[in-house]
């Protein structure tokens, strides 16, 4: 069944849906330990060309089959490569909204913390144990971490079920900008504290030496990859409700700029920080090593409480990642929504039934963080999956013709030029490389077979993606003739789209 689409209301307002997209708790918690583990200066490097040469292409890819098809992404590949290829969007969108289940829990953690810094708790003497306590105690009660799951995509789901331009797009230009000023009132502070310099001088200095080492390419890569939200899906659901006047590559540029500013922001508040709190280099680069909930939660949780105003921090620290976790909720939640609104439910209905899916499917997940860390881990192999299939359905259907005739348009800000299509080739290379390296690793693990118990094996990653592909090949024909056709927005006519 065919239906109207919305439309955002101004390009600011889909500059700010993308952007609180592509910044989230990847930008806060992860990038600050990349660039530590990589030599700081050089991963910076890094990271920048591989925004330039692979995120972005990948951005501009997905807003066109989205913007070209007006349908979510099961039928946004049907209708640009063929309904064989169907089974790719069905992928696609099975691992994003997977990662929505998982994701909600990380969005409860976070508004949890922000709770305990109103309060106060990271106040003057606060120890690392009494962190980690607080850590442990929390991961311990399942009905605690059930209750801020619940929470958060109840939360997420109120704001998408009001729709695009009056839910999404007012949330998150209210959203953006004051994540923004968090960070950059928390950066302020880390910053001009005593011994800051050395966190400065770490996350900027030149170790050129170290640009020649793969490893530092290849996590410059995934980190592109996991912050920008390239490869995800998310463009082609968010460019559905794009003006047909867009500029598709001006907006994939804002997106990934926006994304890196972002992250460097967060790394202007945890590394500085780092280094003018803790009583050694040796331990200032340990506890920078750590990334994720460790580095989150228990080791700057501990530091907010040895500075200055550390409560003021805090909160506008925690309450930053709050917002940036809970803007990328929204993307996972509509990425399932539309899909089924493609297939005849209205919004409310979809709404209420993605949000459903994701509350019980991410129990387990709040429940065990085994079982959280495998999800992580098998869906995040499972985007550059999405990345590759996203690419060559640009290339099947020309790569050549979308630039000339998606992308540089009239109303186009800049023209991109054949470097667009060199890179575009050169992406799925660079995802399928990344995966071969992630695969060479874990059959150097002990238990690279196991399949259950565990969060990181070769054997949990091919059985749960024996599943997917078994999902997409079984529903491809019931997709295909469910999804109607798109039909572009209405102050468009309510044309069929893809003609």
């Amino acid at each position: 069944m065919s239906q109207k689409k919305e439309q955002f209301g101004s390009r600011w307002g889909f500059v700010a849906a993308a952007l609180g997209m592509a910044i989230g708790t990847g930008n806060i918690w992860r990038f600050p330990r990349e660039a530590a583990q990589n030599g700081g200066g050089p991963f910076l490097i890094a990271w920048t060309v591989a925004m330039l040469i692979w995120a972005v292409p990948v951005l501009a890819a997905e807003l066109v089959m989205g913007k070209k098809t007006r349908l979510g992404t099961i039928g946004a590949f049907r209708d640009f490569v063929g309904k064989k290829y169907t089974w790719m969007g069905t992928w696609v969108g099975l691992v994003c909204v997977l990662i929505m289940c998982y994701y909600s829990v990380i969005t409860g953690w976070c508004m949890k913390y922000f709770s305990l810094a109103l309060m106060g708790t990271f106040k003057s003497g606060i120890t690392t144990q009494t962190t980690q306590a607080i850590w442990d105690n929390f991961t311990a009660s399942p009905a605690q971490t059930i209750l801020f799951h619940a929470l958060a995509i109840g939360i997420a789901g109120f704001v998408v079920v009001k729709g695009i331009k009056g839910g999404i797009e007012k949330a998150c230009k209210i959203m953006i900008p004051t994540l923004f000023g968090l960070l950059v009132l928390a950066a302020i502070r880390a910053i001009t504290l005593p011994g800051a310099a050395a966190g400065l001088e770490y996350l900027f200095s030149p170790k050129w030496e170290m640009l020649k080492t793969s490893k530092v390419w290849v996590e410059a890569f995934t980190q592109a990859s996991w912050s920008t939200g390239a490869g995800w899906g998310f463009m082609i659901t968010y460019a559905v409700y794009m003006k047909s006047n867009e500029d598709i590559a001006g907006n994939a540029m804002i997106i990934g700029v926006g994304d890196n500013i972002g992250a460097l922001m967060a790394g202007l508040v945890v590394l500085p920080a780092i280094f003018a709190l803790s009583p050694s280099l040796e331990v200032a680069n340990q506890t920078a090593l750590t990334g994720g909930s460790g580095l989150t939660f228990i080791f700057l949780a501990q530091l907010f409480g040895t500075m200055p105003g550390g409560n003021i921090v805090a909160v506008a620290f925690f309450g930053a990642m709050t917002l940036a976790a809970m803007s990328s909720l929204f993307p996972m939640i509509e990425v399932g929504v539309l899909n089924l609104m493609d297939m005849g439910l209205d919004r409310k209905k979809a709404t209420i039934a993605t949000v459903a899916f994701g509350f019980l499917a991410g129990i387990p997940s709040a429940y065990s963080l085994t079982f959280f860390g495998n999800q992580d881990n098998v869906t995040a192999y499972g985007l550059w999956v999405s990345g590759i299939l996203i690419v060559f359905a640009i290339i099947k259907y020309g790569v050549e013709k979308v630039r000339n005739e998606e992308i540089n348009t009239p109303w186009t800000d800049f023209n991109l030029g054949k470097w667009y299509t060199y890179f575009t080739y050169l992406a799925p290379v660079i995802s399928a490389y990344l995966l071969y390296d992630t695969i060479k690793a874990m059959l150097g693990e002990a238990n690279r077979w196991q399949v259950f118990g565990t969060d990181w094996s070769l054997g949990t990653v091919l059985f749960q993606f024996g599943l997917y592909l078994a999902i997409a090949f079984l529903s491809m024909n019931y997709f295909n003739n469910k999804i109607g056709k798109g039909v572009l927005p209405d102050l468009e006519g309510g044309k069929t789209a893809c003609q």
